[in-house]
């Protein structure tokens, strides 16, 4: 790769950067419109007005996710605490199928202390499957089942083919990069934290291409970028691409092997360690922070919800998620007491659906909330390309095809404009319920730091704490219920927007969303104050309290 190659992605990428900088208050989220002046959740109104004086019940709300760092400043005193379990004695104490399991369970790891990090995407497992079986056969005596994954085999193989060739640069590309900017961060000698822009004017080397980074470090700092986000960011796109080729797209690697179990056996359940952490807790551990980091204790940042307790589910990996454990990881959390489930993770494919539906079934029937990202793309989603989802394959509970108990959410940004709509944010008039806050959050990361990451996956986690502060303070409303107000509670966006994934087709954010509206705890809560709860006393709900429990084991999914 050329040097001149390496600069002109270098300024693009820079001026990327700039343009992406964060105008807006860190807490902007937890803002409100009229008051403050960035279209956030309301949330410091809502406590200030509505709640002020009043207590509400505690809550549990799983994460099921990459992992959470249960020990950061801002989420360990707020972390759920299995009460019926004894931490480090090897003992299943409470009989409820997972030893030592006091802040919840890894379905990504083996009684060894071992974790799968990495996966196939689910079009890579689908292919290596497909090809044990149909290569070198002759599709023309195929039967029409057959033929139809062949067809499938063929096109996925085509389809990781491409994206090889499309990554591959890009790869290369953040790796020179990466070498050279360690390179320079290792012969300035200082913590990236601590480097100034005297430092790097004053940087001095023989080395042609250290004075070449030290010039461009020093523009990006001009700009407003400190010389840590500028690495943290360069070591991100390493990772990215680096994952893609050798892990994600990659037909030859197998983690599955770790765990030693069948994936495509979805009545196993009893499999995975107790290290929620895992071996990179960062996504997780953002999330955990929006829905609950401790509010008014003056570090770090305020979550959405007081009154809650996270529950840690161990189950997506760097790659995509396996239908075994998403349903396994929805039944855990039931089981163990959650009433509001995050799921900030989602897929093309899922071939074992029918597992993931009845642990969906199994939530409803307990009247548990299910919060689902609808996704990065920035494209229209549909049932056949966005998984998990709210449609059942086949009838379910009570002849139901939707499950009741879910909302599928879409990200928009701080500013008051046409780019409300996040450009990343994936949407649909139909499938797509609200949209939250999802551009530019700041909220916890492992080893007790703070950052700003973006996504669906953290509009997500922005309803999921609504939710928890509504199933607080009005504890006999049901999960639909919850659901129902928050949809109907959406402030309406009545001036058009640009519509994600293009750069300048304005379209209403009915077009975008179900509610064409933005998720607000200030009108929800008031639409709370004036709805009768029909929620009934039922065995089948865990306690909302600490260590809430429904001890009674239930029979694993039937695919």
């Amino acid at each position: 790769m050329k040097f001149k190659a390496f600069c002109l992605f270098f300024s693009l990428f820079s001026a990327s950067m700039v343009f992406a900088q964060d105008s807006a208050p860190k807490n902007w989220f937890n803002l409100d419109l009229t008051q403050d002046g960035y279209p956030g959740l309301s949330t410091e109104k809502t406590y200030k007005e509505l709640l002020k004086g009043k207590t509400g019940k505690t809550v549990v709300v799983a994460v099921i996710d990459s992992g959470v760092d249960y020990m950061h400043e801002d989420l360990k005193d707020i972390m759920w605490v299995n009460p019926g379990e004894i931490a480090g004695n090897g003992v299943d104490d409470d009989k409820n199928g997972y030893v030592d399991d006091i802040h919840g369970w890894n379905f990504l790891g083996n009684k060894n202390g071992e974790n799968i990090a990495h996966e196939n995407l689910e079009v890579t497992r689908l292919y290596v499957r497909y090809k044990k079986k149909y290569e070198g056969k002759d599709p023309a005596k195929l039967s029409k089942a057959e033929r139809i994954e062949y067809d499938t085999y063929v096109e996925y193989g085509k389809v990781i083919e491409k994206k090889l060739k499309e990554l591959a640069p890009n790869a290369q590309l953040y790796e020179m990069m990466n070498d050279a900017f360690s390179k320079f961060e290792k012969a300035i000698g200082k913590d990236r934290k601590a480097v100034t822009l005297k430092d790097v004017e004053n940087f001095k080397s023989s080395d042609p291409m250290m004075m070449r980074v030290a010039g461009a470090v020093k523009e990006s700092i001009q700009g407003g970028e400190s010389f840590a986000d500028l690495m943290d960011q360069i070591e991100e796109g390493y990772d990215y691409f680096y994952n893609q080729v050798n892990y994600n797209y990659n037909t030859e690697y197998d983690a599955r092997h770790i765990i030693g179990d069948d994936p495509q056996n979805v009545n196993d359940r009893n499999y995975g360690n107790s290290d929620v952490k895992g071996s990179d807790a960062s996504h997780g551990t953002h999330v955990s922070g929006i829905i609950a980091a401790i509010r008014g204790n003056g570090i770090g940042m305020d979550g959405v919800a007081d009154n809650v307790r996270i529950m840690a589910v161990r189950a997506v990996p760097n790659g995509d998620e396996r239908d075994k454990d998403v349903a396994n990881a929805i039944r855990y959390a039931v089981d163990n007491g959650a009433t509001v489930i995050n799921m900030s993770f989602g897929k093309g494919a899922s071939p074992e659906k029918s597992a993931v539906d009845a642990a969906v079934r199994y939530a409803m029937e307990r009247d548990v909330l299910l919060v689902h990202g609808a996704g990065n793309d920035g494209s229209q989603i549909s049932l056949k390309d966005n998984f998990p989802n709210d449609h059942f394959a086949k009838s379910g509970l009570f002849g139901k095809k939707m499950a009741e108990n879910w909302i599928e959410v879409g990200a928009h940004a701080p500013t008051k404009d046409e780019h409300l709509a996040a450009e990343f944010s994936n949407y649909s008039p139909e499938l797509v319920d609200v949209f939250a806050p999802g551009v530019e959050i700041y909220s916890t990361v492992p080893n007790n730091g703070y950052k700003n990451q973006q996504g669906t996956s953290m509009a997500s986690p922005m309803v999921a704490g609504v939710a928890a502060l509504l199933r607080s303070y009005y504890p006999d409303l049901t999960a639909k219920q919850v659901k129902d107000i928050i949809m109907e509670s959406a402030s309406p966006w009545d001036a058009k927007v640009i519509k994600p994934g293009t750069e300048d087709e304005k379209v209403n954010m009915s077009q975008l969303s179900v509610t064409g509206g933005l998720v607000n705890v200030y009108e929800a809560v008031k639409m709370a104050n004036n709805t009768k709860g029909k929620k009934k006393a039922s065995g089948k709900t865990g306690s909302a309290g600490m260590g809430g429990k429904n001890n009674k084991k239930t029979p694993a999914p039937k695919a």
